[in-house]
């Protein structure tokens, strides 16, 4: 009840009611003007998986599959099965972000969310025999890195048709810029 009546009270600059759709970020941006730019962060993003599983596998070929190897990768603690899921996550990403058109969205956001599942796993594993992927503490924090950039990038590159996307923020609140 006290909320409905703050949001009836509160009006923009144009003096129009403001309602909980309206000043709120109720959904992600849609057409950021922004876009280019977060996909190029995702391309980065898959380029540096693709490259690392391609180092890895040449670097951890003839070691074990799992299992903590000893073998570092860019710096980062790696094994063959470490390095082909990279490989597959950054290509994944790479032909999302070719394609565009909103899949690079669900795959940034369902890889990055995985990214960050592999990477809690093994903060918690990673100097006990569990620790399958062969990952030291500057693996995870890559790992939570890249997978957090792809979660970012798939909160601001979704795109739409004008009409469907609705007026920006600054339109609706009665602002020129």
């Amino acid at each position: 009840m006290c909320l409905r009546r703050l949001t009836a009270m509160r009006e923009n600059r144009a003096g129009t009611p403001l309602t909980l759709e309206t000043d709120t970020m109720a959904h992600n941006p849609v057409n950021h003007p922004l876009r280019p730019m977060y996909r190029v962060l995702g391309f980065v993003a898959g380029a540096y998986l693709v490259l690392f599983g391609v180092v890895g596998l040449i670097q951890t070929s003839g070691e074990p599959f799992t299992g903590s190897t000893g073998v570092r990768v860019l710096g980062q603690g790696s094994n063959m099965l470490w390095s082909i899921i990279a490989l597959a996550v950054g290509a994944i990403v790479l032909v999302a972000t070719l394609i565009g058109r909103n899949i690079d969205v669900e795959a940034d956001k369902f890889l990055g969310w995985g990214l960050l599942v592999i990477g809690s796993y093994e903060l918690a594993f990673s100097r006990t025999d569990a620790n399958v992927f062969g990952f030291t503490i500057a693996t995870v924090v890559v790992t939570y890195l890249v997978g957090l950039a792809l979660i970012t990038v798939s909160l601001y590159s979704k795109v739409a048709p004008a009409e469907q996307a609705g007026a920006p923020r600054q339109v609706r609140e009665g602002r020129t810029a």
